[in-house]
C-alpha cells in the first residue's frame, strides 16, 4: 500500500509517495507526539494520520511518560522544551526501559547537537520541521530492525542523524 502526501513550499507543491507495506499485517504503526505547542502537535498529527499511522498526543513530559507506558509506542516524536518534565528527562526515563525505541528529538532551541549525542540521540531535528524529511525519517526508522537499531544505538556518536532548521542560526545571524 502507498500513501501520498501533498506538500506546499511556497508556491511549490510535492507529492511524497510512502511505501506502507513495510509493515507486516498492515498494522498501523503507533506514534506518540510530545509537544506542548499545541499547534505544532496538532499538525504533526494531521499528517501522520494522513498517511495512515496512528498517533498519540501528549501535552508534557509526565503526559508522554504516561502514554508510552501505556502503550504500544512503535516511535516517539519529542519535543525537549516540555513542561512537568523536560524532554531530555522523558528521554532518559524511556530509554532507560525501552533502549530499542525509535525517538526523534524535535526542538526549536539552538545548540543541542551536543548534548543530543552526550545522550545518545539516534535522530535530532530542529523547528520548523521539513514534513518530507520528517517523514522519510520515521519511515527510515520504522523499517530498521531493532538489532540494527541498537547497534547503531551503541555507536551512535557515530551515526546520530542531525537534521538542522533551514532557518538560519543565531550564529549566522550575529556573523552577518
Amino acid at each position: 500500500m502507498f500513501a501520498s502526501l501533498r506538500l506546499c513550499r511556497g508556491t511549490h507543491l510535492h507529492h511524497l509517495w510512502l511505501d506502507l507495506d513495510d509493515n507486516p499485517g498492515d498494522m498501523k504503526k503507533n506514534i506518540l507526539i510530545a509537544d506542548d505547542d499545541p499547534s505544532v502537535r496538532k499538525s504533526l498529527a494531521k499528517v501522520l494520520k494522513d498517511v495512515a499511522y496512528n498517533v498519540i498526543e501528549a501535552v508534557d513530559g509526565a503526559e508522554a511518560v504516561e502514554q508510552f507506558k501505556a502503550g504500544p509506542v512503535d516511535l516517539l516524536l519529542l519535543d525537549i522544551d516540555l513542561p512537568i518534565r523536560d524532554g531530555w528527562d522523558v528521554f532518559g526515563t524511556i530509554t532507560g526501559q525501552a533502549p530499542d525505541l525509535p525517538i526523534i528529538i524535535i526542538t526549536g532551541k539552538d545548540n543541542q547537537y551536543d548534548t543530543a549525542v552526550a545522550a545518545g540521540v539516534g535522530t535530532l531535528m530542529e523547528k520548523p520541521l521539513d514534513v518530507a524529511q520528517l517523514l522519510e525519517t520515521i519511515q527510515e526508522l520504522l523499517a530498521e530492525s531493532k538489532e540494527a537499531r541498537l547497534r547503531r544505538l551503541d555507536d551512535y556518536r557515530h551515526h546520530i542523524h542531525y537534521i538542522p532548521s533551514a532557518r538560519p542560526s543565531l550564529r549566522e545571524k550575529l556573523h552577518s
